[in-house]
């Protein structure tokens, strides 16, 4: 989080500062899983000028904080006439950064921006300027200012966890806090990096990975024993000891010992040869072959750099894009790339340094933090790390070396993935561009809803909303809809359309009635301490954040997979809760469900289809697949779930082991519904008490 730049010039990087002049030869390494990535590209503001008059206006409102500001480290907050905070920004002396802005002249055009929309100031204090740091980057993150430089995406890194408070540990992936006992290793790019390590390991070190209820009520070994990625504690396969030997190499393996590993199980295989031990010889080949694999999908794996986090970033159309690779042990543990919101006029060096704090305000660093810019919070960065680690904690720029090959490689990949990302978003805004040409709609279509339900003969019924927008389907937005209504009758189709689009459109015209609300009532901006703890965040903002970037949350089109009356039920509902200026159209399947026959129902025209090989229907058919796809996919879960479901469950009380008690007693949930009650009260672990509610539950005692 660096100040604003005060600057005359456009701040805009050179072609060489941006990568543009990196080879494109790099080996492309493995991208994020979808969920990874951000799924839209940022809509920037225009680069406008502010008007001479506001920004006096605004000058004046700082100068009048500013004879208050105190002199030492902290925080500062600027907030509009609305209540929204438009920037956070932390200062060595608070005084001296609110200064430069009141000179009000010599800013470039987002700076002055941002100064005439500036009505207040909140000042907030600290020990040092490396807590202010890390205070600023949890408000930013809590606020989402629109001048910041905003980090996105921001969810945890999956690791790999060997359990330590079990006598047979368990190798299992983990996200969040590291608050069961066991040995953690990562943190890896994705989840699917991570499955795919566990099942190699599985194969290289027969680890369990069934959880401890699954383990202690085994009686047989489970089908992972017989294909051989489970060494079977749970029914004494194998010794304590044996097993205990396998974790222990796991470890070392995931410790960076692999060399060790790897030369003891040939040594191990080539005596169970000589012994003429075939069998075992042949399972110690096959797991030296898993190890083999492991280390294969690595892609690049350091010589000399044993520990480090590597960052890389590029622009390219006023976009930024930050290419983060993972070494650990001396293996690449993947990447995930970063697409964050800042303005077009920040330099490389600026956008990389506010997104450092950010990133790092709840994740663990590395002994090494490779960038791709020096950074102007370098040793700040370097010691906030460092005293949150408990350990020394490098930040560098290298110039050299193979340091220096690890950045221009992710700086490669930045580049390639941006490219990417930008050439698909200018697809599919052609591809919405068509949609609306088709159906005939003027306005400019950014977000489309698609519905579709799904049930068997009308149970467990579910309705599935799909989200796409200019940056593909948008699936932090997708939203399943369980059918609540007992007035329903079984199967019918239009009445659960009805339901789901009520419960959707409902909800969006009280949040849209909050959001205008509270824009509509002027509030005074809050009194802030000026003397605050560190990491103390105070409550009482003025308004919620509001990000001018954001995806809409109203759709400017919702199509139903549906005929004429899915299509008049959509309409139905739309017009009796007065929702306006959202288009709906519906898809009919063509004769015999054939794809590119289909029928199409849009307000104000007559049935229609379109050309077989119309973009726009091959994009309408996308839609619609996804839509059913999603709902389908959500009903089977649900189903799947009331498959498994035991009428035990329901009894508040019954545990897993007193539910075991009683299945091992009776045999089945019938059984025991038709049990007596002192039938029941001779279970072991099962008292007079709980044996009565098991019975009252069963029976009606009215």
């Amino acid at each position: 989080m660096t100040r604003p730049p005060l600057r005359t010039d456009s701040g805009r990087s050179s072609p060489a500062a941006r990568g543009d002049d990196l080879p494109d030869d790099g080996l492309m390494q493995d991208l994020p899983e979808d969920e990874s990535e951000e799924s839209a590209l940022p809509i920037e503001e225009p680069d406008v000028e502010a008007a001479p008059e506001t920004v006096q206006r605004g000058v004046e409102v700082i100068r009048a904080h500013e004879r208050h500001a105190p002199n030492g480290p902290g925080v500062y907050r600027m907030i509009g006439d609305d209540g929204e905070v438009l920037y956070v920004g932390k200062a060595r002396s608070i005084k001296k950064r609110i200064g430069s802005y009141a000179r009000g002249q010599g800013h470039s055009n987002r700076i002055a921006r941002m100064i005439s929309l500036t009505s207040t100031m909140v000042f907030m204090t600290t020990a040092t300027e490396t807590e202010a740091l890390l205070l600023e980057a949890n408000l930013i993150k809590q606020l989402k200012p629109r001048f910041n430089v905003l980090l996105r995406d921001d969810k945890s890194f999956p690791y790999i966890l060997v359990t330590g408070d079990h006598a047979a540990p368990q190798i299992t992936k983990h996200r969040g806090a590291r608050s069961r006992k066991g040995d953690y290793f990562g943190p890896f790019a994705s989840v699917w990096a991570v499955n795919r390590t566990i099942k190699s390991l599985q194969r290289a070190f027969l680890l369990r990975s069934c959880s401890d209820s699954y383990f202690e009520n085994r009686t047989r070994p489970c089908l992972l024993w017989q294909i051989k990625r489970c060494a079977g504690p749970c029914t004494q396969e194998v010794t304590p000891e044996q097993y205990s030997e396998l974790v222990r190499e796991a470890r070392e393996f995931l410790s960076g010992k692999s060399r060790k590993v790897r030369e003891h199980l040939a040594s191990e295989m080539n005596k169970a040869a000589e012994t003429l031990e075939f069998e075992t010889a042949a399972r110690l080949r096959d797991r030296i072959a898993a190890l083999s694999a492991i280390q294969g999908t690595q892609d690049i794996n350091p010589r000399t750099v044993e520990e480090a986090d590597v960052f890389a970033i590029v622009e390219q159309a006023g976009q930024f894009a930050i290419e983060v690779f993972f070494f650990r042990n001396f293996q690449n543990w993947g990447n995930r790339t970063y697409f964050p919101r800042a303005d077009k006029s920040l330099t490389l060096a600026e956008v990389l340094d506010a997104f450092l704090a950010q990133f790092y305000s709840d994740k663990p660093a590395a002994r090494c933090v490779l960038l791709s810019q020096e950074i102007e919070n370098r040793d700040l960065l370097a010691d906030a790390l460092s005293a949150r680690a408990g350990r020394k904690v490098e930040v560098a720029t290298p110039q050299r070396g193979e340091r220096r090959e690890l950045v221009e490689h992710a700086a490669r990949n930045a580049k390639e993935t941006l490219g990417r990302k930008l050439a698909d978003g200018a697809a599919q805004e052609r591809l919405l561009a068509a949609l609306a040409d088709a159906f005939g709609f003027k306005k400019k279509i950014r977000r489309v809803e698609v519905y579709d339900n799904s049930h068997i003969m009308g149970t467990n019924a579910v309705g599935g909303m799909v989200v796409a927008g200019a940056g593909g389907f948008m699936k932090a937005h997708y939203r399943t809809f369980n059918i609540k209504s007992e007035d329903l009758t079984p199967g019918d189709d239009y009445a659960m359309m009805r339901e789901v689009l009520t419960r959707r459109f409902s909800r969006l015209l009280k949040d849209e009635g909050k959001r205008s609300a509270d824009a509509g009532v002027p509030e005074d901006a809050p009194t802030m301490p000026q003397e605050t703890s560190q990491l103390q965040l105070e409550g009482g903002d003025p308004k919620p954040p509001v990000d001018s970037d954001a995806f809409p949350s109203r759709p400017d089109l919702i199509l139903i997979d549906g005929g004429i009356g899915q299509f008049e039920a959509a309409r139905t509902v739309l017009n009796d809760l007065g929702v306006e200026g959202v288009a709906i159209a519906s898809i009919a399947k063509g004769p015999d469900r054939n794809a590119g026959r289909e029928t199409f129902f849009v307000e104000g025209r007559d049935p229609f289809k379109l050309e077989p090989r119309d973009p726009a229907l091959y994009f309408v058919q996308r839609l619609r697949d996804e839509a059913h796809r999603f709902a389908i996919g959500t009903h089977r879960a649900r189903r799947k779930k009331d498959f498994v479901k035991n009428p035990l469950d329901e009894i508040a009380g019954i545990g897993p082991v007193r539910k075991r008690a009683l299945l091992n007693a009776f045999g089945t949930a019938k059984a025991i519904s038709r049990a007596t009650l002192a039938d029941l009260e001779k279970v072991p672990g099962v008292n007079a008490a709980t044996a009565k509610l098991v019975y009252d539950h069963f029976h009606d005692q009215n």
